[in-house]
């Protein structure tokens, strides 16, 4: 079955490795998912565990939020999701020591919004000439002929909306897995801004 993890980016910072390699790395933090419900292939068609995590007063949730942390006595959680493919029972609690330092994962989040953009900035575009009165310094330039085919193909590079999409960075190596801090440190750079919410899970599985 898979293992896997709901968590929370912290910050980027550098670890000594082994072999005194300096490495930049990304600190997660893995507040324990608390399985509130399961799934099972049986009944609902697919293996899942229902989680909560992340702290939340309980003026701020709605009643069926709060209900479903009540059904297991437990004070609601900020978040509610789904890992699909892992097993469990209600009530037990999944943190950062499902992992261990040298594994690989594959970490997903929706990535920073940058809003609408240009396709120099979307896509890499160069610029076009900006002496003697040019009005072509940023703009596209031409997207398709007029006659044949008198339209623009699909997936055209074109204007328009910039990240805030789900993105999945895979087989980063965990580096250092901090139990008591509920830490998960992973070489390389993860998906969103400060705060957000990640999923983790081992790859391969």
């Amino acid at each position: 079955m898979a293992t896997a993890v709901f968590g929370r980016k912290k910050h980027m910072t550098q670890a000594f490795q082994d072999d005194g390699t300096l490495v930049g790395v990304t600190i997660i933090e893995v507040e324990p998912n608390l399985i509130i419900a399961t799934r099972s292939a049986g009944e609902e068609g697919y293996d899942a565990v229902q989680v909560g995590f992340g702290r939340a007063k309980s003026t701020r949730v709605n009643k069926a939020h709060a209900g479903a942390f009540a059904k297991v006595d437990a004070p609601p959680r900020r978040h509610l999701k789904e890992l699909r493919g892992m097993t469990g029972e209600v009530g037990e609690a999944i943190g950062a020591d499902v992992f261990e330092v040298g594994d690989k994962v594959h970490v997903s989040a929706t990535s920073k919004g940058r809003g609408f953009q240009g396709t120099v900035k979307r896509h890499g575009f160069g610029r076009g000439p900006v002496s003697h009165g040019s009005h072509n310094i940023r703009q596209p330039g031409s997207v398709g002929a007029s006659a044949d085919p008198a339209r623009i193909f699909k997936g055209q590079k074109m204007p328009g909306q910039m990240g805030n999409k789900a993105v999945t960075v895979r087989n980063l190596e965990v580096v250092a897995v901090d139990a008591e801090n509920n830490e998960l440190w992973v070489r390389g750079g993860v998906p969103g801004g400060k705060n957000a919410v990640v999923k983790i899970w081992k790859a391969g599985e």
